[in-house]
């Protein structure tokens, strides 16, 4: 396996904003990692498979960067509130400056493009979106969300070894 990051982001607070957590849980479990506790207690690489780190974050910011700078491929997970038509939506992610001038919101493309800028590195990077549906204050996924978790998993999963 080519040294990859999953680099899930969301809010678990937040019903299915917090989707990512639960992909980067499943896959978790499926590579066999000790689990964290929760998301602020963070993932411990496996020693079987020393080349796949994951990590999941509130928000995408500048510093992560100089995390991604040192991956040969990226996958960010994430929620999204249907103005994408997919439920599931896999994108290749270029670096590209968005700027978002009324939002705190840091793009996939945008921190590529500070990892391509600051640091001469260009991982391979998608996107997986998926179909938020009820962003109430719960842990719990909605019902039409957590049907699409094991098709997530199981696509990912095929990404990372192919």
């Amino acid at each position: 396996m080519r040294k990859t990051l999953i680099l899930g982001y969301g809010n678990p607070d937040r019903q299915d904003d917090g989707i990512a957590w639960h992909v980067l849980v499943a896959v978790a479990e499926h590579f066999h990692y000790p689990l964290p506790e929760s998301w602020e207690d963070g993932f411990q690489t496996s020693s079987g498979h020393p080349d796949l780190e994951i990590y999941f974050s509130l928000q995408l910011t500048p510093e992560l960067a100089e995390q991604v700078a040192t991956f040969e491929r990226v996958c960010f997970v994430d929620a999204h509130t249907g103005r994408i038509p997919e439920e599931i939506h896999f994108e290749q992610i270029s670096p590209d400056l968005q700027n978002s001038p009324f939002t705190h919101h840091m793009t996939p493309a945008t921190l590529c493009y500070l990892t391509q800028s600051l640091y001469g590195k260009q991982p391979e990077a998608i996107l997986i979106s998926v179909r938020g549906y009820e962003f109430n204050f719960s842990h719990s996924l909605s019902n039409q969300t957590a049907g699409l978790l094991n098709s997530v998993v199981d696509n990912l999963i095929e990404w990372l070894n192919g």
